[in-house]
């Protein structure tokens, strides 16, 4: 019998919903000339307190009142709304328009001293119109979700995690949607739990398999915006040990009722679980260099590079040029920079950093104001086996960029460089560390009109040489994750973090700074494949779960690897105008002794012998200790863990002067 109604229903609601949009009007519109004179008679015995009464003042009053009603119903839009998506907002908008109306009609007879109809009747009216307006729309709304999308309910039972205001909001708007059912919340206050919120009961989190199995929900989204990312981390954890999925919300921004809805849940992503809050960017210091300006990116094509153009175009610059010699990968960022931003002038072209001819007629012809210097070999074990490509991308790269900046009088143009250059263990840092010297020596230069800097940050979650997209990869293919040392730790950032940070550095930089983000603590790299195992919904495959899905391997350091990395050379470093960005200012050689050093290791570099190229490197980084093999494992001549990322000082060779004080 049950069966029998549910396929009725749902008959009725289909021809309902497929009627033509003015056919629906009709309906509405004489459904409530027909209801209204009622909901008046209502009132007047309610006034009166005789159904004889009213009925005595004839037919008249009742008939304008409803033809009054419909008009204001009308103009208020609720006719044409779709009922099965009516919101709260077009309900409390018509009753506004409804009590407008009675005033109005309260007035005039007031005005006239109209004594025909009892005046309270228009008061009383006003309530049982409104609850009829309100209760009949949602009876509709009801029997049409519940007829046309019951296919859709049964598959997405869920539950909220956190019943805040957030998830009261979600709550409501995915009664609204209907993709998604909510059946209950969880909450790890106990002062919540039984607990009624938006029309479901709350449970406590140590519940939650409990409930998830009785109620056979799936899926568990977390409504708590401001959760820090230990706690989203334990929220997945538990969520995953009840058998559930878990998503969350997009933002903040998405918690107003206009705009929630079920398009706001989305997959946790890694950048959720970082380990800290994304530092911001301040406006004024992010337009500075870039809004209105000609900007050249070199490396356009790479994680960073990419990012930065994106950022850049957001920012309305006069000019964007792309610098980079990959085909594919300048393609790539030119055709999502012309769809993206088609008012923005476009120039990309194909060529390589270590092209004099090419950087200077960019710089000159595009007559460039800002540079930002991404192009470099940055992964580590291939640069360390190919020194000599490695060091002419990296070192010779940043000579040419530096020498077209200041002849083509730019602005600014900043480097970016790695924390592998701080004390480094590989061609790859010190290469960059040369860069650095490079930048700094330019900007020593007396007769320069270019301010010159550097921006160093750690590794980049999600770039192409990070360790995330090989975790993930090998996750994909069942295992097992290769990590060289269980203590390995470093620094995370995301990459529109990254690329922020480089636009802020160019706006305060006065010449020859080094500007670091503050990272907060390093992360444990196996901490981090563990999280996105959980993530992927398996479970890690060791000695107490041998019946796990992902096994872990230790594959022991990499040549010129650390087991910790540093983000300062100096222990000077002070807060920038940005209160989440340091400065610094290190050791600098005088530009004609280090172009004679760079020169040699040209020479050396030429020989294609390993040893003469790691001593040259010595001459000119000083602090560049290679790694000895011992048994089978690299050990870096620097392992002992810095306080806070900042190491001792070397002598400095020449300090810089930046006019800071």
């Amino acid at each position: 019998m049950s069966s029998v109604k549910s396929t009725l229903s749902t008959r009725v609601s289909k021809k309902l919903v497929g009627l033509h949009r003015w056919t629906k009007i009709a309906v509405m519109v004489g459904t409530d000339l027909i209801a209204m004179p009622f909901c008046f008679l209502m009132a007047m015995v309610l006034r009166l307190g005789s159904l004889d009464v009213a009925l005595a003042y004839g037919k008249e009053p009742y008939a304008i009142v409803a033809v009054v009603t419909v008009c204001v119903f009308a103009f208020s839009g609720l006719y044409q709304a779709v009922i099965r998506f009516i919101d709260q907002t077009l309900l409390k908008s018509t009753g506004v328009g409804l009590a407008l109306a009675m005033i109005g009609a309260y007035a005039v007879s007031m005005f006239w001293h109209d004594q025909r109809l009892p005046r309270t009747a228009l008061v009383i009216y006003w309530f049982v119109a409104f609850s009829y307006m309100v209760a009949s729309r949602l009876a509709i709304r009801a029997f049409l979700r519940r007829s046309t999308g019951h296919h859709l309910q049964n598959k997405n039972l869920i539950a909220i995690y956190g019943a805040g205001e957030a998830g009261a909001q979600l709550a409501q708007a995915m009664r609204v949607d209907g993709k998604y059912r909510p059946i209950c919340f969880f909450d790890d206050k106990l002062a919540m739990t039984n607990h009624n919120v938006a029309g479901l009961k709350v449970f406590h989190t140590s519940r939650m398999a409990e409930m998830a199995q009785q109620f056979g929900i799936g899926l568990v989204v977390l409504a708590i915006p401001a959760a820090t990312p230990e706690r989203r981390r334990q929220i997945m954890h538990d969520a995953h040990e009840a058998g559930l999925e878990i998503k969350t919300l997009q933002g903040m921004v998405e918690l107003a009722d206009e705009k929630i809805s079920a398009k706001s849940v989305r997959e946790i992503k890694l950048e959720d679980l970082l380990g800290r809050e994304p530092v911001p960017p301040r406006v004024d210091l992010f337009a500075k260099c870039v809004q209105g300006k000609k900007v050249l990116v070199t490396g356009a094509g790479g994680s960073i590079g990419s990012e930065l153009c994106r950022q850049i175009m957001a920012q309305q610059p006069a000019a964007l040029y792309l610098l980079d010699h990959s085909e594919y990968a300048l393609y790539a960022i030119e055709q999502e920079l012309q769809a993206r931003f088609p008012q923005v002038s476009l120039y990309p072209c194909l060529g390589s950093v270590c092209d004099a001819r090419i950087v200077e007629r960019l710089m000159c012809d595009g007559g460039i104001e800002t540079v930002y210097h991404a192009a470099a070999y940055k992964h580590v074990p291939l640069v360390e086996a190919n020194m000599a490509e490695g060091i002419r991308n990296n070192v010779v790269g940043a000579q040419v960029v530096a020498a077209a900046a200041d002849k083509a009088g730019v602005e600014t143009c900043v480097l970016i460089s790695t924390d592998k250059a701080v004390r480094p263990t590989n061609i790859m840092g010190a290469s960059k560390r040369i860069a650095e010297l490079i930048f700094q020596a330019a900007a020593r230069k007396p007769e320069t009109a270019t301010t010159f800097c550097m921006v160093r940050f750690g590794n980049v979650l999600g770039s192409s040489g990070s360790v995330v997209p090989l975790f993930k990869k090998q996750i994909e293919q069942g295992g097992p994750i290769t990590i060289t040392h269980p203590e390995i730790v470093r620094y995370f950032m995301l990459i529109p973090e990254a690329a922020q940070l480089v636009i802020q550095a160019g706006a305060m930089a006065k010449g020859g700074e080094v500007f670091v983000l503050d990272m907060g603590d390093p992360i444990k790299i196996v901490d981090l494949a563990r999280t996105m195992i959980e993530m992927a919904g398996l479970q890690e495959k060791n000695a107490d779960t041998p019946n796990g899905d992902i096994e872990i391997h230790f594959v022991g350091l990499r040549p010129g690897e650390k087991l910790y990395e540093e983000l300062l050379i100096g222990d000077g470093a002070t807060i920038s105008e940005h209160s989440r960005i340091m400065r610094t200012t290190e050791y600098a050689f005088e530009p004609a002794e280090l172009e004679r050093l760079i020169s040699a290791l040209e020479q050396a570099c030429a020989s294609r012998d390993d040893e003469t190229i790691r001593e040259m490197m010595r001459q000119v980084v000083r602090e560049y200790a290679p790694p000895v093999l011992e048994e089978n494992a690299v050990v870096s001549a620097a392992q002992s863990r810095p306080e806070i990322g900042l190491a001792t000082p070397q002598p400095a060779i020449m300090p810089v002067q930046t006019g800071l004080q």
